[in-house]
């Protein structure tokens, strides 16, 4: 995962050369890179390690630092693991690089665990305050910006979020939104135009400072057409 020829470093630098000006973003977790798909070291119990993860996982963040990446985004849910990252990245004199914190999603990488699954160190969605609490927690350990995810369905932990921390607050609208507005588009169902619009305007109005999503192209365009603001 950390491997200076691997596929993310590689990319990184490919990237950094041929688009200079581009901000580049690396997601930080090793379930890509484990037999058994789950984001830590395992135990002889068969249990996540949160505490034996933590270095692999600054040492995976450091590396994409090195590669050229402009920050470090960990979707792992080990406790402690902004302030493990920060630290290695702060002592290779990387104290620049922002990291932001964010829920997981694996569905796009196809990265489910080959046993069990991962409800024992992520956080549950039914639980609002736990959310606020590892906001806080990962603003303490160093985060610069806090993402909610996904977008659309959590606009209430975006405004509880808001009003907590001290940092930028990010929404990420998923793949799932990007591909439920082009199969209602596609139906005829929904105009696809305006429902981008009023997604993108939601998760500002719900406080959202930074809205990352599928659909930047179209919101530039309708923006530049003053259809939304």
């Amino acid at each position: 995962a950390w491997d200076p020829e691997g596929v993310i470093q590689k990319a990184i630098r490919k990237i950094k050369a041929t688009y200079p000006d581009f901000y580049v973003i690396t997601d930080v977790c090793m379930c890509e890179y484990t037999d058994h798909g789950h984001c830590g070291i395992l135990t002889d119990s068969g249990y996540v390690h949160n505490d034996k993860t933590l270095n692999y996982l600054g040492k995976i963040a450091l590396s994409y630092a090195e590669s050229g990446a402009d920050m470090v985004a960990p979707s792992d849910m080990m406790d402690g693991r902004v302030r493990a990252i920060r630290t290695m990245l702060d002592q290779a004199g990387h104290t620049g690089t922002p990291i932001i914190f964010y829920g997981p999603f694996r569905e796009a990488a196809g990265s489910a665990p080959s046993f069990g699954d991962r409800k024992t160190y992520q956080m549950d969605f039914h639980n609002k305050r736990e959310g606020i609490k590892e906001a806080l927690l990962d603003v303490e350990e160093g985060a610069d910006i806090i993402m909610v995810k996904p977008a659309m369905a959590y606009q209430d932990v975006i405004t509880e979020v808001r009003k907590v921390v001290n940092t930028p607050v990010a929404a990420y609208s998923v793949s799932g939104e990007y591909a439920m507005v082009k199969a209602g588009a596609k139906l005829g169902y929904i105009d696809e135009e305006r429902i981008i619009g009023e997604m993108a305007v939601g998760a500002y109005r719900a406080g959202a400072d930074i809205y990352l999503t599928y659909f930047a192209k179209e919101i530039a365009k309708m923006m530049d057409e003053g259809k939304i603001g």
